[in-house]
């Protein structure tokens, strides 16, 4: 991953020129703080403190002040002043807080041989609680789950009669809702790493990153930590941690929430630091059961001989991978449950269609509203409280490979399974807050309907404005999931970003990715001295999967308009909407930062991070 500072066009974080006699100095050093900017904290929450500063020439001196006072002393810890690898000069105090709210402001000044650089960064330090305080937390998270593919959902679980929906989405009921913005502070569009770390943290961060600020080293695990809520809720009122997804338990969402890297590729990595005490999850469950078995196995993704799942067992987890299984585990033992090697299936194949090539063997795979339930029997019975993130990881990933009915059903499945929590809350105590919110947003929109009743086929036979009648999904057993994903009238679901890819708007029965990537090759000339010389150049580039042509061989060849290396349909950065009820839930309103996310759970639970739990 390349260090986004290093870039000559990151704006608001490098200082990059300094005065000189009255003249300004591009030759001056450049000085980054971090935490960055604008960044907030919850008074007493712990984080590390990084200065750097690069391309200074015969460098002197470096100050940083803290609202007015050296930061060792502020701190009450000596800075480590080192030189890294890169020449870079870091000045660094780990494991400090600010321990009352109100503003801070931080300025360092660098001194070279050429002149003195000033750069500084102003926050805001915060302790609230809500007038009616929360017990417990339920964070869920729609991966992906844009207000499009919400409003597909509702369609199809909920119906319409003379454009009146039935019904809402459980969702969509709660008392309290926000539209939430997602970019990172390294660029507009988000991925699920830095948006969930900004939830966990209330820290922004940079794409591929959670629970760190990005610095300038190449090691991925050196970066300033800030301490997420796992941590916080542990350290400090002895709460139990629950994480739930559908994706691999190690993957960027779930890890968010535990984890400290800047690469979420480091998913081996990941699920051994799950063991560590002080964030260690009293309830891990998903799939990734690769990421956990050593490299001697058939089928591990692991590069060590680490078998994570016996030290879980050690430490008295109950380990499980199928839901039968599951549903049998005890409620008075942690539990590790990992049900495929990779990514759980999906509602479709899982539920209705189960094709074994399919499932590849895994018959027995828990659903998410099973997955929430035993989550619930296990961590409320620790009497400080609890808190879980529970993730519909492939509204996303389906939404990757333009699958929205397979995304759409899996949002169905989300949907039960927070209906199933709200239900639990009022059951115990209503002092649960429920938080329902997207990490990022998909680019995808509802243009009408599709039928081929009259004959016509691909884009003809969108229809639109007045012809655009009323989808024929049908839930005959009035479980909110329809018998056919593919019914005669269907919805015509557009995308913004995507390959080239084949469009022929019905539903594939066997899961089927939109482009295949492929390797060009070409000759290039290139001037060598008096001679021209040429070489094969080697280039990435996808093309169409003809596989989505169907068997009457009409379908659309939808042109590629992201670039020719990306094999699947982007994220967006669309806000997204955000449903609480239940304690501290009225703090969400209007249009928030995600890192607020974060505040109002603090908030809601009256989280005092000064004090530590005995």
């Amino acid at each position: 991953m390349k260090k986004s500072w290093m870039k000559a066009a990151i704006c608001g974080i490098l200082a990059g020129t300094a005065m000189l006699g009255g003249v300004m100095s591009a030759d001056a050093s450049d000085i980054r703080i971090l935490p960055v900017d604008t960044a907030k904290f919850w008074a007493g929450a712990r984080f590390d403190f990084d200065v750097e500063v690069a391309n200074a020439k015969g460098l002197q001196n470096v100050d940083v002040q803290i609202n007015g006072v050296s930061a060792d002393k502020y701190f009450g810890k000596e800075a480590v002043t080192k030189v890294l690898d890169n020449g870079v000069t870091s000045y660094r105090i780990d494991g400090v807080n600010f321990a009352k709210p109100g503003d801070v402001k931080v300025t360092v000044t660098a001194k070279d041989s050429l002149g003195t650089s000033t750069q500084s960064a102003a926050y805001k330090v915060v302790k609230e609680a809500s007038q009616k305080k929360a017990k417990n937390v339920i964070l869920f998270v729609g991966d992906g789950m844009s207000l499009q593919i919400r409003e597909i959902g509702r369609i199809l679980s909920k119906g319409m009669t003379n454009g009146k929906f039935n019904d809402l989405l459980a969702m969509e009921k709660l008392d309290h809702n926000c539209l939430i913005t997602t970019s990172g502070y390294d660029s507009l569009v988000t991925d699920s790493a830095n948006s969930a770390s900004a939830y966990a943290t209330g820290h922004k961060s940079v794409v591929n990153a959670m629970g760190v600020y990005e610095d300038s080293t190449k090691d991925p695990l050196d970066d300033p930590k800030v301490e997420n809520i796992s941590e916080i809720l542990k350290r400090t009122r002895g709460m139990s941690v629950g994480i739930v997804t559908q994706a691999e338990s190690t993957d960027a969402t779930p890890a968010a929430m535990v984890g400290h890297t800047r690469r979420r590729a480091l998913q081996d990595y990941l699920s051994n630091n799950y063991l560590e005490e002080y964030h260690r999850p009293d309830v891990i469950m998903g799939g990734g059961s690769a990421r956990y078995v050593p490299k001697s196995v058939a089928g591990s993704k692991r590069k060590d001989d680490i078998n994570v799942i016996q030290k879980f067992k050690d430490l008295g987890y109950t380990f499980v991978d199928n839901s039968t299984d599951m549903m049998a585990a005890p409620a008075d033992k942690p539990l590790l449950g990992l049900f495929t090697p990779s990514t759980m299936n999906v509602y479709i194949d899982r539920e209705m269609l189960r094709d074994p090539k399919v499932l590849k063997g895994h018959m027995d795979q828990p659903n998410l509203m099973n997955m929430t339930k035993k989550t619930l029997d296990i961590l409320s019975k620790n009497p400080n409280g609890f808190f879980a993130m529970i993730e519909g990881g492939s509204i996303d990933k389906q939404l990757h490979v333009m699958d929205w009915q397979r995304s759409a059903y899996d949002l169905i499945e989300f949907d039960k399974s927070i209906e199933y929590a709200e239900k639990w809350a009022k059951e115990h105590g209503d002092n649960t807050l429920i938080i329902v919110v997207a990490d990022h947003s998909h680019g995808i929109s509802i243009s009408g309907t599709y039928h081929e009743r009259d004959g016509k086929t691909g884009e003809d036979a969108v229809r639109t404005y007045a012809k655009s009648i009323f989808p024929t999904f049908k839930d005959v057993n009035h479980d909110g999931f329809p018998e056919n994903p593919d019914p005669d009238v269907t919805i015509a679901v557009q995308y913004a970003n995507h390959p080239e890819y084949y469009e022929n708007y019905r539903f594939m029965k066997t899961p089927t990715p939109p482009a295949l990537a492929i390797t060009e090759t070409k000759e290039e000339a290139v001037q060598n001295g008096d001679k021209i010389e040429y070489h094969q150049v080697s280039k990435a580039s996808s093309k169409a999967n003809p596989a989505r042509i169907p068997k009457n061989g009409k379908a659309e060849l939808v042109p590629a308009n992201i670039p020719k290396n990306e094999t699947q349909e982007c994220h967006s950065a669309d806000d997204v909407v955000l449903n609480a009820g239940g304690p501290g839930s009225e703090y969400f309103h209007g249009v928030m930062d995600n890192t607020e996310v974060f505040f109002g759970m603090l908030r809601a639970l009256g989280i005092d991070a000064t004090k530590s739990h005995k």
